[in-house]
């Protein structure tokens, strides 16, 4: 059974940081595509950023880009994001998700997405 689990959200301060791993199993974790996709209250799903199955390709949202960083440990099975110079506007609930074979880190489109974990909240407030 595919499973993507991420933690380390919580309360940050803005200019705080966090870092937010995602535990998968289940499938061959480094031959996936991953990427973390963001929903803030009252507003639809926001691509935050795109990795490859190596690691050595990454793109970021233009909203996070120089702020935030994804990485991977794939002997670990672990996806992560360090979000650094946090704003109000990054409060949401953050995903993990798997993506389809053959499609591109930057990609936007929810049904490229295959797997999702349930979401960890970050709450940016002073």
């Amino acid at each position: 059974e595919v499973q993507l689990v991420e933690a380390g959200g919580g309360m940050g301060q803005p200019g705080g940081s966090l870092r937010l791993p995602c535990a998968a199993s289940g499938f061959t974790f480094s031959s996936y595509h991953m990427s973390w996709v963001r929903q803030a209250p009252g507003k639809g799903p926001e691509w935050v950023s795109g990795i490859n199955g190596g690691g050595g390709r990454v793109d970021y949202a233009d909203s996070v880009k120089g702020r935030f960083t994804i990485s991977r440990d794939n002997a670990k099975n672990t996806l992560y994001l360090q979000m650094n110079s946090l704003k109000p506007e990054d409060t949401a609930l953050y995903y993990c998700a798997s993506l389809k074979p053959g499609v591109l880190i930057t990609t936007t489109d929810l049904e490229d997405f295959g797997s999702w974990g349930q979401g960890t909240q970050v709450t940016v407030s002073s």
